[in-house]
């Protein structure tokens, strides 16, 4: 059984000032998470599924799936604040959807194999991807069985400001036992720092695991995620801008001992556009990449 590949794709791409999805950055106007599908199919996975919004519909259809007919089977849902459990309701003056953890839902009708989840706005590597569908491939038989794919902090830095990520917690047999999110992570003076809530800095440890959002999931993820989003709502669901993460999901999972989640490393280097002033930079980093080979250009003909 080939595992599935879930695209977060339904951010507003606030900080970059539009919709970054669908931003052309290779050299023949390659979106970055054309690069993912495309390190996808060679690492074994057998179908796509996008989570996007429903007012960009028509627009990404054209501008994204259509690369890929012939290639793969592509499904889309949509994430909207009106995608709730029965019985919930969005406050009235909310103008967002609930984040992560409540995008993934939104596929529990169409992914019924092990899948991977990440976001339609990073570069993750060819060797993430194989090390990920590796792992999913011996979880097809598998309940309660997760993997995350874990980032060396230096390789997911921002020369444009700092950014957040989420420091892994790892025992001594490769499980991750929780994920503290970090935010404003950045070299000052040549040491990396991280800022707290209080607006001071405190040191972040060099060399450590963070997630970028790269998942690997069975199929009864959704069902807990679906129990535990039913409790967030019934206790977050009238704030104007409370999100329901991914992390906040598996944690509550890993500590009360119902999965595991393997950490799975990776040697490669993350980029993206997390600011707009990120683009000529990754847009280089693309050209490179094709310019050694590592891509064809253009990636699906």
């Amino acid at each position: 059984m080939k595992p599935t590949l879930y695209i977060l794709a339904a951010g507003m791409g606030s900080r970059y000032g539009g919709l970054k999805q669908l931003d052309g950055l290779g050299p023949n106007g390659e979106t970055i998470m054309d690069y993912s599908v495309y390190d996808a199919l060679r690492a074994g996975f057998g179908k796509i599924v996008f989570v996007i919004r429903k007012d960009f519909e028509q627009e990404f259809r054209n501008k994204i799936i259509s690369r890929y007919e012939g290639h793969v089977p592509v499904e889309v849902v949509f994430q909207s604040m009106d995608a709730l459990p029965e019985g919930f309701e969005p406050a009235a003056d909310r103008v967002k959807p609930w984040g992560t953890g409540h995008a993934v839902l939104m596929g529990k009708d169409v992914v019924r194999e092990p899948f991977a989840v990440i976001n339609a706005d990073d570069y993750y590597g060819a060797e993430s991807f194989q090390v990920l569908a590796d792992f999913l491939r011996g979880a097809a038989n598998k309940k309660n069985s997760y993997c995350m794919v874990g980032f060396h902090i230096e390789n997911t830095l921002s020369e444009n400001g700092g950014v957040s990520r989420g420091l892994c917690q790892v025992n001594a047999d490769g499980f991750l036992t929780g994920v503290n999110e970090c935010h404003g992570i950045q070299f000052v003076d040549g040491k990396l720092v991280q800022q707290l809530p209080d607006g001071t800095t405190a040191a972040f440890p060099e060399g450590a695991l963070v997630s970028m959002n790269m998942w690997g999931f069975t199929p009864d993820y959704f069902g807990y995620t679906e129990q535990a989003f039913k409790e967030f709502l019934a206790e977050h669901g009238k704030e104007l801008k409370s999100e329901f993460y991914i992390p906040t999901v598996v944690n509550n999972l890993i500590q009360a001992g119902t999965v595991t989640c393997k950490v799975e490393s990776t040697p490669c280097r993350w980029f993206g556009v997390t600011y707009a002033a990120d683009r000529p930079d990754t847009v280089a980093m693309f050209a490179r990449l094709v310019e050694e080979g590592k891509y064809p250009s253009p990636l699906f003909k």
